[in-house]
């Protein structure tokens, strides 16, 4: 339901600058007055619930609301989308939760036709996990013909990771998946378009959240006014080494250093006209994607293109957890999924879970780490790249980035960790930081808005401190409820909360402590509904 109120005494939104939204009365409150966001002349949205992100987070809520009964005209989802070249908004792109995950993907080379780091059942579009992607992959293979192509899918999700290599499914499949379960559900009609500035609770027990629907082209404010906040921000900005933030800072150079999440399509570009030489920071799956990508540019251009792969120090051994211990070649440990699978649903979950916050951050750490999927092609490729003397790794710690007198980036490293002494320098035509995406609380506007007046407490992790079931702790307003999911949930009770099947199981989560609250529309998943639910899908 909309609501616009405006009075001869009341200037209109655009007299209104955005230096002035949200309007101190609003910022400066614990509870805003309802009667005040009535009278202050921004139009004056209400709905039951209220997402904000817009991507795979809020997705996966909304489709869970909606197969839990709740109707379409209840749920807003805020987020952001591109704006055209004119500045407008384009009407296709509010169909397509996954746009800024999908530009993640192919900035870090992961194209529609590879394969994502993801389990087989991880279904961002449906919550039974059956058909899994592998079943459909091999439904899809075999009907087309492909029938070694079929049985290879399902030999690898009954065989792995034993006998065969983790079964992962391809982008474009995922993507098509979440095209048509957000046509069933109605995400174009639940999505808005908007940037959130500020959220406050109201006198009455609900949220008020004040977001921007301006463009380049008009400015616009208004209100939201929900009873339940669900907060899927996901990361707040790409994590950049400071000696490289630093280099960027004092160049102006950014072309030669870059982020392996940011575009630079022109690195690849540029090798494969010329060659050249590449330093690259990291070594997660990110970076094993583009050494791959190198590698497809050196078989296809023919060109003399050299990898320079700088590590903090080497690893020989592999993290140990009970009995369990991670492989490692070259330099790399070997998981498939980021996180040991047990952590997803089996004895890790409910071990997290029961754990204390400080016994919490203990147990992540002795599980995590950085990994990569262990991919015969890949493990191949560094092999052999190594025998051809193009791909070489290097250890030690970063002293300083500097421009090159002649031409590209030198990196001056220190390789003797006890006295500092012995310096390298490693001169590369560009660098790519893949060193991730960066999830502190504080790196958000938004979420450390938030923590500051609320004073909210943070875990050992700095992200939002949460409940088992995924609500923010001291946010709750009388029989208002606010959630989170995501990475700014990391260091809480479960370990991949950045993951498909972790945003389903916090959406579970979240939505079955609703149905126990008896919010409105939620009705029980029994088997009969259940089943109707799923054949609707």
């Amino acid at each position: 339901m909309s609501i616009k109120l405006t009075g001869s005494t009341i200037p209109n939104q655009h007299q209104l600058g955005r230096s002035n939204f949200p309007p101190p009365w609003f910022l400066g409150a614990q509870k805003v007055r309802v009667s005040d966001l009535q009278a202050s002349g921004y139009t004056l949205n209400k709905a039951d619930y209220g997402t904000i992100g817009g991507g795979y987070g809020s997705f996966i809520w909304v489709d869970f609301l909606r197969v839990f009964g709740v109707k379409p005209d209840q749920i807003v989802a805020l987020g952001i989308v591109p704006l055209d070249q004119n500045g407008n908004i384009p009407l296709n792109e509010t169909q397509k939760p996954y746009w800024h995950y999908k530009e993640l993907c192919r900035n870090s080379q992961i194209p529609d036709h590879e394969r994502l780091r993801s389990n087989s059942d991880s279904c961002p579009d449906h919550i039974w996990g059956c058909p899994s992607y592998a079943l459909r992959e091999a439904w899809q293979d075999f009907s087309r013909g492909r029938i070694s192509s079929s049985i290879k899918s399902l030999w690898q999700v009954f065989a792995e990771p034993t006998f065969a290599e983790t079964y992962t499914p391809k982008a474009r499949n995922v993507f098509a998946s979440i095209d048509r379960e957000a046509k069933r559900i109605g995400w174009g009609q639940i999505f808005c378009f908007g940037r959130v500035r500020a959220i406050r609770k109201t006198d009455d027990g609900r949220y008020a959240i004040a977001y921007s629907l301006s463009s380049s082209r008009s400015r616009s404010y208004a209100f939201l006014v929900v009873r339940f906040v669900h907060l899927a921000t996901g990361y707040p900005k790409l994590k950049f080494l400071e000696d490289l933030q630093n280099y960027r800072s004092q160049t102006g150079d950014f072309k030669s250093v870059v982020n392996a999440y940011e575009n630079h399509a022109h690195v690849y570009q540029y090798l494969e006209e010329n060659g050249g030489i590449v330093l690259i920071r990291g070594r997660g799956i990110v970076a094993s994607r583009i050494i791959q990508h190198i590698y497809e540019v050196r078989q296809r251009s023919g060109k003399k293109i050299k990898v320079l792969h700088l590590m903090r120090s080497e690893v020989t051994k592999g993290k140990k957890f009970g009995l369990a211990q991670r492989q490692v070649e070259s330099n790399f440990e070997f998981q498939p999924f980021n996180w040991p699978k047990a952590s997803w649903g089996g004895e890790l979950r409910v071990k997290l879970e029961k754990a204390e916050p400080q016994k919490r951050q203990e147990l992540l750490q002795q599980w995590g780490g950085t990994t990569t999927a262990s991919r015969s092609d890949w493990r191949k490729i560094i092999k052999q790249a190594k025998l051809d003397k193009w791909y070489k790794p290097e250890f030690g710690e970063v002293k300083r980035v500097e421009p090159n007198h002649k031409s590209g980036i030198t990196t001056y490293i220190s390789t003797n960790f006890w006295d500092g002494n012995d310096e390298l320098a490693l001169v590369a035509d560009f660098i790519i930081d893949a060193t991730g995406l960066e999830a502190d609380a504080k790196a958000s506007y938004l979420i450390n808005d938030l923590v500051t007046h609320y004073q909210l407490q943070l875990n050992p992790l700095q992200r939002l401190t949460v409940s088992n079931d995924f609500e923010v702790i001291n946010m709750s307003n009388e029989g208002g409820k606010m959630y989170a999911c995501g990475a700014i949930t990391f260091g809480g009770p479960y370990a991949a909360v950045d993951s498909f099947l972790g945003l389903q199981y916090t959406s579970l989560r979240s939505i079955d402590h609703l149905a126990k609250i008896k919010a409105p529309g939620i009705k029980y998943l029994n088997g009969f509904s259940s089943i109707e639910q799923w054949y609707k899908r």
